[in-house]
């Protein structure tokens, strides 16, 4: 099965086949400072089966061997490789797939890690738009 997505503005768009090796939430230092959120999803597909078919990406390494892209122009993160712990693997920032609910997650990683409040932020109360605006 392909997927398709890419970043906030349009300008870079890719392409995966296939299903992930893996599909997780990581919650590490490294993903919440490159994302501003307290966590990512990820879904890792073999170099092979990606493409990206529109546009580029400018690279940062962010630590080590972990190099870290994204879209020049809105600064969406996009993908993650690291070529010393996940050989010939490109990992997809789920959020920016076309249709994300493809890929539900399949566990949680670096759980070590985690914000404190993390694990109790399903116990919050949850309101369908911003509270106090109108509801759909």
């Amino acid at each position: 099965m392909d997927h398709v997505g890419g970043c906030q503005c349009g300008a870079v768009r890719y392409r995966v086949s296939g299903e992930p090796q893996h599909n997780a939430l990581c919650h590490c230092k490294d993903c919440r400072k490159s994302s501003g959120a307290p966590m990512i999803g990820w879904a890792a597909f073999a170099e092979g089966d990606f493409a990206v078919t529109q546009g580029e990406v400018t690279t940062f390494n962010s630590s080590g061997a972990s190099m870290r892209s994204f879209c020049p122009a809105c600064g969406t993160g996009l993908f993650f490789r690291n070529a010393e712990m996940l050989p010939g693997i490109v990992d997809i920032q789920t959020a920016t797939l076309d249709d994300p609910e493809a890929l539900p997650p399949q566990a949680q990683i670096q759980v070590a890690e985690r914000l404190d409040w993390m694990t109790t932020a399903h116990e919050l109360p949850a309101f369908k738009r911003y509270p106090g605006m109108p509801e759909d």
